[in-house]
């Protein structure tokens, strides 16, 4: 299984990744294209931050990775996750994979983004009219 993982403080480029996944071997490549969005728990969100511990984020993604190739049969797999200051509609994360039938393509992406979002240590902070809000969503 081939990958590339990535933190980025920079936008993250659809075209940076998305040839990496195309394999002639495909059947189904699968995206999940993760965005800021302008509300969360009925506030309006005005920006973010997001922050890593970088040497633990990548160990924990590449640990993600070997157990969904155990689970699916993948061919490839990118995970990138951006850091630093977002606004509205920038892309936070991409996650895609590459297998040669399209189900696995889709289980596998879907059971990576569920267990980063619980497993990864990367926290995002909201900016809000009346304040700010760390957002921890795992202990």
């Amino acid at each position: 299984m081939e990958r590339k993982v990535a933190l980025l403080e920079q936008a993250i480029q659809l075209d940076a990744f998305y040839p990496f996944l195309q394999d002639d071997m495909a059947g189904g490549i699968c995206l999940f294209i993760g965005t800021i969005r302008n509300k969360n728990q009925n506030k309006d969100v005005k920006s973010l931050d997001m922050e890593a511990y970088p040497p633990m984020a990548v160990k924990q993604i590449n640990l993600l990775i070997d157990q969904a190739g155990a689970k699916w049969p993948i061919e490839k797999v990118v995970m990138a996750h951006r850091t630093g200051p977002l606004k509205i509609g920038d892309i936070a994360v991409l996650i895609g994979v590459t297998c040669v039938h399209r189900a696995e393509a889709f289980q596998a992406c879907q059971w990576l983004i569920d267990r980063l979002k619980e497993e990864v240590p990367i926290w995002k902070n909201e900016y809000y009219e009346d304040g700010s809000s760390w957002l921890v969503p795992h202990p």
